[in-house]
């Protein structure tokens, strides 16, 4: 009776927003099995015509906390099926003490060689355990079925990270890398402060811990070398990374989740979340080297600003040039509760 009323309840959830196509659907919603979480679900057109997504699973553990992992997934009929899910990084079941691998994005080169890219955890946590591992990547030659074993990334060490080296940075690239005017991947990325060099060492929940926004270029994707041999070249790094002032505290910057699109003149556009109840944005015209210092969304030139919470706030090219962007048109419940800038995350009106 109680797996009925769970599967009665995951099919009742699931009607509720009327989706198109499903993708994959949990067992349970409360931990009790390994697929109760399902997030950053990112899709994308594989070598061989099919769909194919990847995405962080995750099981909550007494003793661990969040266990997350990168699975695959691939659809033969435009999105309408999709096949089990595979595991790419990360541990294989509950006891397997491999440590987690979060928030993986693909890139795939000309000759159709899959790679996979994400958060490695080295068992050691800055502010938050899944946002702190070193890179690591693995790749696919079979269009899925198989995959290699995951390879280190080198990442230079940034002013924002542990200044003893101890813990490793701590960010998250959040959508998929975009091809660049020259041929190369191009993404922007999250990127937390770690606790002894923030504005804020102490804060009253999460969306308070400072970040910036910075990017990263794959150059030699196309000559479809291992992992560890993927170069990659920052920009807007550092000191000079973007960043937008927290609406209580304006010394510490809080801006997450880019979302980059190219725009007619070929200038890119970066949409960006922040905690000052709007959205920012941010406009390079040499693809990607240098940004101009972000500033909050308006409606029009000199008019009212885009209200949105801490959330996520992406935008997309349609096929046809025009752009949507998706916004929640409030601050969350900054005036019942001052720090509560990160809900409700639905959108009023």
């Amino acid at each position: 009776m109680a797996q009925d009323s769970t599967r009665e309840t995951i099919r009742r959830e699931l009607g509720r927003t009327r989706p198109d196509y499903v993708a994959c659907v949990p067992t349970s919603w409360d931990d009790s099995t390994d697929d109760s979480h399902n997030e950053h679900f990112l899709v994308f057109d594989g070598p061989d015509g099919s769909l194919m997504a990847v995405w962080t699973r995750a099981w909550v553990l007494p003793e661990r906390g969040y266990v997350n992992r990168i699975v695959f997934s691939r659809s033969e009929d435009e999105g309408v099926t999709w096949s089990p899910p595979k595991l790419v990084a990360g541990p294989a079941t509950r006891d397997d003490p491999t440590h987690m691998a979060s928030w993986g994005f693909p890139m795939v080169s000309r000759a159709g060689r899959i790679y996979v890219v994400g958060n490695q955890n080295q068992g050691v946590a800055g502010w938050i355990m899944f946002h702190t591992g070193t890179m690591s990547g693995c790749y696919s030659d079979d269009d899925g079925a198989t995959w290699s074993e995951p390879q280190d990334i080198p990442m230079p060490r940034s002013p924002y990270d542990d200044p003893e080296g101890k813990i490793p940075g701590e960010w998250i690239v959040w959508q998929r890398p975009m091809r660049d005017l020259s041929g190369g991947y191009f993404v922007g990325y999250s990127h937390w402060v770690n606790r002894a060099v923030a504005a804020l060492q102490e804060v009253e929940s999460w969306p308070q811990i400072e970040s910036v926004v910075e990017f990263m270029r794959f150059e030699n994707i196309d000559q479809d070398p291992e992992p560890r041999d993927l170069r990659i070249r920052y920009s807007s790094w550092g000191d000079r990374a973007l960043r937008v002032p927290h609406w209580r505290y304006p010394q510490c910057s809080v801006t997450q989740e880019p979302s980059l699109v190219r725009l007619p003149d070929d200038r890119l556009f970066c949409a960006m979340r922040t905690n000052s109840g709007y959205i920012w944005y941010s406009i390079s015209d040499d693809d990607g080297e240098t940004w101009c210092s972000p500033r909050p969304l308006l409606y029009r030139d000199h008019g009212r600003p885009l209200l949105h919470p801490v959330s996520c706030s992406p935008i997309y090219r349609l096929s046809d040039g025009r752009y949507v962007l998706f916004y929640h048109n409030h601050t969350g419940d900054i005036e019942a509760r001052p720090e509560a800038t990160h809900g409700p995350r639905r959108p009023y009106g």
